[in-house]
């Protein structure tokens, strides 16, 4: 069964860093566009990052542009999102999505939560 996974969710205090992961099993990850986005209470879900399959292209907003990185491992089957600098604009919870641009089949994490405050 195709699932993603995210963990690295937690209390962190205003000026911080933390990395989230997110473990993809069931297809073929080398295949997939792999994004985060987020969706903070009360908001929207917007995209955070977005990598390319091999890696090469990274996006982000400009909201967190020099803060954060994203970065995957095709042999584990993983994507990261390294955030540093975090402020409490950041709370949300924080949701990994494949892509495969091909078909435009898409696959959901259950998100993992992210909490910025001191």
């Amino acid at each position: 069964q195709a699932q993603l996974v995210e963990s690295g969710g937690g209390l962190v205090q205003p000026g911080g860093s933390l990395k989230l992961s997110c473990a993809a099993s069931g297809f073929t990850f080398g295949n997939y566009v792999m994004s985060w986005y987020r969706q903070a209470p009360g908001k929207e879900r917007e995209l955070v990052a977005t990598i390319t399959t091999a890696g090469g292209i990274t996006n982000y907003p400009d909201s967190v542009k020099g803060r954060f990185t994203i970065s995957r491992d095709n042999a584990k089957k993983m994507v990261y999102l390294e955030m540093n600098s975090l402020n409490p604009e950041d709370t949300a919870v924080y949701y990994c999505k494949a892509l495969r641009q091909l078909t435009g089949h898409e696959l959901w994490g259950q998100g993992t939560l992210v909490t910025v405050s001191s």
